[in-house]
């Protein structure tokens, strides 16, 4: 059963399903070979353990969504987590979070309706969530640990259609983006190591992506890995892996309330 997902028009689907698996992996790996109490500064107050239980958490509530085919917001994030006593369990914890949800992903469709908080009211829709959770968390924890993350650009690519996509739907657990408002008012994020041009548009009643296109009055430009790691806060927009042209003013709004 496919599992992909096209991340735009004309470009190679993704398959989120398999990439779940990978970049669970190298979490794993990387929280195995390093000490769990490390601190994650993209991830305040958390330790590396807290990453850890953190995104096998989410695994395996996105886990139960797709088993259950919910199709309203469910009232209660109550799931059995089978959290091991000692720490050091929580690598192969976190490994068997990705093989249950591997599991579940086999046995459903993508394409089934389902209830969902973004824009896709599929299942296909989780399946490409947990992989964005995971695959930042994996991020962080190799910034932790002093190493600049290397992540794929189809998936990377395609993490920033996901984020910008869903953003405006997140206003109940990132309030910030009420305030992404403005008088016809354009941000562009442009890929500079492929294709990949997004276009925002922010209005007076609210904000999203613009398919039409069109001149912006703001643009940030920078590789995909860049621009992910960037729209999830775990870079700088004045870091030197971005051109940064027209109004500072509108990129300050968007940075300040667009947080995740």
């Amino acid at each position: 059963m496919s599992s992909t997902y096209p991340s735009a028009s004309g470009t190679p689907p993704v398959d989120h399903r398999a990439a779940v698996a990978t970049e669970t992996a190298r979490l794993a790996a990387l929280a195995e070979s390093a000490d769990l109490t490390t601190p994650i500064p993209s991830c305040p107050d958390w330790t590396l353990a807290d990453l850890v239980v953190h995104t096998g958490s989410v695994q395996r509530w996105f886990s139960v969504l797709l088993r259950q085919r919910v199709q309203e917001r469910p009232t209660s994030r109550e799931v059995d987590l089978k959290l091991p006593a000692e720490p050091a369990g929580y690598p192969d914890w976190l490994r068997t979070a990705a093989a249950e949800a591997a599991e579940v992903f086999a046995s459903v469709d993508p394409d089934a309706p389902m209830w969902a908080w973004g824009a896709d009211q599929h299942a296909r829709f989780w399946v490409r969530r947990m992989l964005c959770e995971t695959l930042v968390h994996r991020a962080d924890a190799e910034l932790a640990l002093g190493r600049r993350p290397e992540i794929d650009p189809a998936l990377a690519r395609d993490g920033v259609d996901e984020f910008l996509v869903n953003l405006p739907f997140a206003a109940f657990f990132a309030p910030g983006t009420a305030k992404l408002r403005g008088t016809d008012r354009t941000i562009r994020f442009s890929r500079t190591d492929g294709e990949g041009d997004w276009l925002v548009r922010l209005g007076p009643d609210g904000f999203g992506l613009d398919p039409k296109g069109g001149p912006a009055d703001a643009t940030v430009r920078g590789a995909a890995a860049d621009l992910l790691l960037l729209l999830y806060g775990r870079l700088d927009r004045t870091s030197e892996h971005f051109e940064l042209l027209g109004d500072e003013e509108l990129l300050a709004l968007w940075f300040t309330n667009s947080k995740f």
